[in-house]
């Protein structure tokens, strides 16, 4: 049996890094939590039971959020288990990953911005008024076009900007069924797999990220920052949380 007064979360990408913090963040805020995660089984399995130690439901869903058949189950999981979300944060994303750009060079634009767009559609029937639509980007992708781009990270950083454009392309229609966008732009994350992938092709970066704004942030701290955001009924439709360095700094470089 459903309970609609119940606060319900989906994180996608949460079997790890920030999208694991996230969902742990949430838990401790009471929220009932699904994790979508691409093939992680047992790393999922894992972030659900530490959800469940908070004393909350857990749900741990398996699927490629670039195909459109494994959102549709997502959603009919999600369904069948609460029945309504409260917030969605669109964590998930790729572009990096060598095997996924040998098989489809479109990738990263299927996964950051296509597939953005269609999570947003599938979770809509579900939310009502007063839910969150967060959206997680970096501050590469945030600034794109602005900023002098990590070549590796090109792809990914001109895809999600594509994908957030595409949601506040969204907002004014979100807010006349009273959702709520906000955007949580991050600078690297201390001990995420994106660093440590973009270390190789520009070594040295992770350090002078710290030289220019100090001890970077931890995929905890970005958790608990975009769960603090999400729950922040002051903040208005369409505003930007920033975490690490500032924007301003990063356009000075």
């Amino acid at each position: 049996m459903h309970d609609a007064h119940k606060h319900v979360a989906l994180i996608t990408g949460g079997s790890r890094g920030i999208g694991a913090e996230t969902a742990l963040a949430l838990a401790r805020r009471g929220y009932d939590i699904a994790i979508a995660y691409r093939n992680k089984a047992a790393r999922a399995a894992e972030v659900a039971a530490m959800i469940e130690q908070q004393s909350v439901a857990a749900l741990a869903i398996a699927g490629d959020i670039t195909h459109q058949q494994e959102r549709y189950h997502l959603f009919a999981e999600l369904k069948q288990w609460r029945g309504h979300l409260d917030l969605l944060i669109l964590n998930a994303s790729g572009g990096i990953e060598r095997d996924l750009l040998a098989a489809n060079p479109d990738y990263p634009m299927h996964i950051n911005r296509d597939a953005q767009l269609a999570l947003l559609d599938g979770a809509l029937p579900l939310m009502p008024q007063g839910s969150t639509v967060l959206f997680v980007t970096s501050h590469w992708a945030h600034l794109y076009g602005r900023v002098e781009q990590i070549p590796t990270y090109e792809p990914v950083a001109a895809s999600k900007h594509a994908g957030e454009v595409a949601m506040r392309a969204r907002q004014r229609d979100l807010e006349l069924q009273g959702v709520r966008l906000l955007v949580v732009t991050g600078d690297l994350i201390e001990g995420t797999i994106t660093p440590k992938l973009l270390e190789r092709a520009s070594p040295g970066l992770a350090q002078q990220r710290r030289g220019s704004i100090g001890q970077l942030p931890t995929a905890a701290e970005m958790g608990e920052k975009i769960a603090a955001s999400a729950c922040d009924p002051t903040l208005p439709a369409g505003h930007t949380v920033v975490i690490g360095g500032t924007l301003e700094s990063m356009l000075k470089q």
